[in-house]
């Protein structure tokens, strides 16, 4: 059974963490961070699949193929990201430092970054922050962590829960970033999480997998895919459980539901502060001919400019859903779909509910929670994208992001 806790990242055994501010963001606030385990870990990580991947996720993807890890340091307000070799040098840099800070070697460490492309990182700056993010670490950091992968965010977004693994207590954390630019299809999003849990490296790769393809996949802000996506677990073993080593296992099973309630949990808080949203939106698919058409057409509503604005002004235009449910590329048969929005049902057999009640229409839509469910009527396979609306201030912030 999963319990949620406090503490936040640190709240499994041996991890530590800090976040300082360095002066890369004009706001004076935490803007390089580290997280450390005591011990070595087992590590896995999933990365944007955006060709224009930046120089840290390159720089990680080549440290975290060892399978093990013991660090990831992070910086926000520059992304690093289409800076050329440059920026690859700045991203190992990275690396180096942290691993002399904290008498590691390179390989060990895994870097993030997060802010606007297409600019260097300011390294005299990162430099000292690094050093001084390695002094501060502290099990009582992940405060000052959060705050320094933040960009957009309005709040910040973490989790913990305690559960049994062979009658040893372990406990899993995560903490997340992300606003905008999110689609992650593995957006701009960043996650890292622990574990004192004991599992064998390959398994932790797999477990992840698993689990972001069920959370940080499946949820989209504004359909663009970041190029600095990372979501890395670190593993340290030191709940002292029987190292987990076969899928099969039912130590395994309850490893891969708890690491999925966290994904999951701040994959959601990441859509519900979408760039100025008003709306959460869970688009449920049901009857597909397979997951792929079920998860094609949830993510083309949930993309949807028009689908989006429609919830913004709670207008109940249910047409721009069926439409992009048409144009999805899924197996659709129009005279088989339904719609139902809130629990109501709007559409059957691809036409209008001749039976609707507006009133109670009207006050689905101005709720801040809404369900959408499509049934296809033609299999048995369902899948869920979680999304928000696209409103007035979302495109003033992006209208005004660099300038």
């Amino acid at each position: 059974m999963l319990t949620k806790i406090t503490g936040g990242i640190t709240a499994p055994q041996g991890f530590k963490a800090a976040g300082v501010h360095a002066g890369i963001k004009k706001n004076g606030k935490e803007d390089v961070g580290i997280l450390y385990s005591t011990v070595p870990a087992a590590a896995a990580a999933k990365f944007t699949t955006n060709k224009m991947a930046a120089a840290p996720v390159l720089v990680s993807q080549e440290a975290v193929s060892r399978g093990r890890a013991r660090a990831i340091v992070v910086n926000s307000g520059c992304a690093n990201a289409c800076t050329g070799e440059q920026g690859l040098t700045d991203a190992r840099t990275m690396a180096h430092q942290a691993a002399q800070a904290l008498s590691l070697d390179d390989y060990e460490v895994l870097v993030a970054s997060t802010g606007v492309i297409g600019i260097n990182l300011p390294m005299a700056k990162v430099t000292q922050g690094i050093n001084q993010a390695a002094a501060a670490l502290s099990p009582s950091g992940h405060e000052s962590m959060l705050a320094a992968i933040m960009t957009t965010d309005t709040f910040s977004k973490s989790c913990a829960y305690e559960f049994t693994l062979g009658g040893k207590l372990c406990k899993i954390a995560g903490i997340a970033k992300g606003a905008g630019m999110i689609h992650p299809n593995m957006a701009t999003m960043l996650s890292f999480i622990t574990t004192d849990a004991a599992i064998e490296p390959s398994l932790l790769n797999q477990a992840l997998s698993q689990a972001v393809e069920l959370s940080y996949n499946m949820i989209s802000v504004d359909g663009d895919t970041s190029t600095n996506d990372t979501v890395a677990v670190l593993a340290n073993g030191q709940a002292g459980n029987e190292l987990i080593t076969a899928t099969a296992s039912p130590t395994y099973q309850e490893f891969y539901k708890a690491l999925q309630t966290v994904c999951t949990e701040l994959a959601q808080l990441i859509v519900r502060d979408g760039e100025g949203a008003t709306k959460f939106l869970a688009i449920t698919v049901d009857g597909a001919a397979s997951f792929a058409d079920a998860k094609c057409v949830a993510m083309a509503i949930a993309k949807s400019p028009l689908v989006k604005t429609a919830f913004f002004g709670q207008d109940p235009n249910w047409g721009r859903i069926l439409c992009a449910a048409g144009y999805s590329g899924a197996n659709v048969q129009p005279d088989k779909a339904s719609l139902m929005i809130g629990g109501l049902t709007i559409v059957e057999n691809g036409q209008g509910a001749t039976r609707l009640d507006a009133a109670k229409l009207k006050e689905v839509m101005a709720a801040k929670d809404i369900a959408v469910t499509v049934h296809l009527g033609i299999g048995a396979a369902s899948a869920t994208v979680w999304t928000c609306d696209f409103s007035y201030e979302y495109v003033k912030i992006n209208g005004e992001y660099t300038t």
